[in-house]
């Protein structure tokens, strides 16, 4: 079949949206979409399960409802609440910028969201011409990011979201606390500046009742947060900056409409390319490619829906199938000047997926009548047939302009596709024991620091490498562990100094 025919073939179009997403660049025949109906009916039955409200995350005994909840959301009393709130909060005009501290879903959406909506200068431009607040985050658990942020941040006039569903969510929590004690050093009131986003009666919700926060608002425990930017996670951020969520939703919701079809449907082909592309077991690596500066973000949002969702160890049997894609990306042209050189003449490992928006934000001619957008696109088309050429597999994506309508399209079509890839090699997508995991093993590390340092009371003047500090403190077999909490130690001030003596690092009490 040649190149014209199958890309006609193989392109589907939204005719409302000008949505489209051309799969002619991969490598597979009718004979193949033909050996995975059976596949395909077992994931639109198991779709419609997740949209009947059957249990579908069974490890948790939880509904999976991020499909149906934001088809309500718009019309509920939650929605109105919202909106209520930021726009008094906006107009009122106490408050200047919010903080987001959240981490996963809870940051990257909203990063996403602000960074392709309102762009990456939104906080430098003069408040007349922002129709809502200056936006930061707190993403992770590392003093230099907070340090950071108290280096803008104007406290009396800063706005502080708490997100955690689970309100135990240790770098969130830390967050909050360090933010506290930083109020209460000022002799500032945080509560007075501070709302929730959790499920009703965590225990960030019970410390916000009890501190006498400002607002709280709950969170459903049936939407996890990779996939909750179309619930009140992704609406609070993006309606304290003026971001239109309705539009979003609608946006979302259409593509959801379309997922649904049984023919040409984008999620369901989608979902096909991954699984012919890495034999069913992620053999390939999926790499994201927006030509848009904009879009920058949408690899590392789509890292955690796609990893987090597929990356298991044990199907839904039990079995150990040691599943999932691994994402990698950047931006157009800028990859080729990166890692293109990669994907072109490196290993055939891959599949990419190019997303281009058609509408340039601004006419800006180079030379002959030829626009700096004409040439972002000649690199869009020059890179996908390269690519081709060398066997390479290559999905293409196009979207008319970037609104929030089509960045809700967008984060919906990728949202199905995973829910129904996790449908064909049989595992819950909507658990992550793998971070509950490296969580165990870091509360570990924590109460090997406590026994270690407990160890060194009344010891001053004590010296010994890191294996004698481990000897003394009872646990030889953890050595280099120990190394690792001394040397930190030493370089925060802690109870032990250390000096290199050519081969080791000894270390001495204070």
């Amino acid at each position: 079949m040649d190149w014209v025919k199958r890309s006609n073939e193989y392109t589907f179009t939204d005719g409302k949206s000008g949505f489209s997403i051309n799969f002619a660049g991969m490598k597979f025949n009718a004979e193949d979409i033909s050996a995975l109906a059976p596949a395909c009916a077992g994931a639109y039955a198991g779709i419609a399960d997740i949209e009947a409200g059957k249990i579908k995350n069974p490890d948790e005994q939880r509904k999976v409802t991020h499909f149906t909840d934001r088809i309500a959301y718009p019309a509920s009393a939650e929605f109105a609440a919202v909106e209520k709130f930021a726009a008094e909060t906006i107009a009122e005009g106490k408050f200047d910028a919010v903080v987001v501290n959240g981490i996963g879903g809870s940051a990257l959406g909203p990063q996403l969201m602000q960074f392709a909506i309102n762009g990456p200068y939104w906080n430098e431009l003069p408040k007349s011409k922002r129709n809502g607040l200056k936006i930061y985050f707190l993403d992770n658990t590392d003093s230099s990011g907070f340090d950071d942020l108290l280096e803008v941040m104007e406290p009396e006039k800063t706005l502080h979201l708490v997100i955690s569903k689970s309100g135990g969510t240790q770098e969130t929590k830390n967050n909050m606390i360090a933010m506290e004690k930083f109020y209460a050093s000022r002799g500032l009131d945080f509560a007075g500046c501070a709302v929730a986003v959790t499920m009703l009666d965590s225990s960030l919700y019970q410390h916000a009742v009890k501190n006498n926060w400002l607002k709280i608002f709950e969170m459903a425990e049936s939407i996890g947060g990779r996939t909750s930017e179309t619930a009140i996670v992704g609406h609070l951020p993006a309606a304290l900056t003026g971001i239109d969520f309705g539009k979003f939703l609608a946006g979302a919701c259409d593509m959801d409409s379309w997922t649904r079809e049984q023919q040409n449907n984008p999620a369901m082909m989608l979902a096909m390319m991954w699984y012919l592309a890495g034999n069913g077991k992620g053999d390939r690596n999926m790499v994201i490619v927006p030509y848009s500066d904009r879009l920058v973000l949408l690899s590392r949002y789509l890292q955690q829906l796609v990893m987090e969702s597929l990356g298991k160890e044990l199907d839904l049997d039990g079995k150990t199938v040691n599943q999932g894609l691994n994402v990698f990306g950047n931006k157009g042209g800028t990859d080729a000047h990166a890692f293109i050189q990669q994907l072109n003449d490196g290993r055939d490992d891959f599949f990419a997926t190019f997303i281009e928006v058609l509408h340039d934000a601004r006419p800006l001619e180079i030379n002959d009548g030829i626009t700096m957008g004409d040439y972002l696109h000649g690199f869009f088309e020059g890179l996908s047939a390269a690519l081709r050429n060398k066997g390479r597999q290559v999905i293409t994506v196009r979207i008319p302009q970037l609104t929030v309508y089509e960045l809700g399209q967008i984060i919906a079509l990728y949202e199905r596709a995973v829910a129904i890839y996790a449908e064909f090699i049989h595992i819950n997508a909507f658990h992550q024991p793998g971070v509950q995991a490296y969580k165990l093993a870091a509360k570990d590390a924590l109460v090997l620091r406590e026994k270690v340092l407990n160890s060194l009371a009344g010891k001053s003047g004590f010296a010994a490498d890191a294996a004698g500090f481990a000897q003394a403190a009872g646990v030889p077999e953890k050595a280099v562990e120990v190394a690792s909490l001394l040397d930190k130690s030493a370089l925060n001030d802690g109870p032990v100094t250390r000096k290199f003596n050519g081969k080791n690092w000894i270390y001495t009490v204070k």
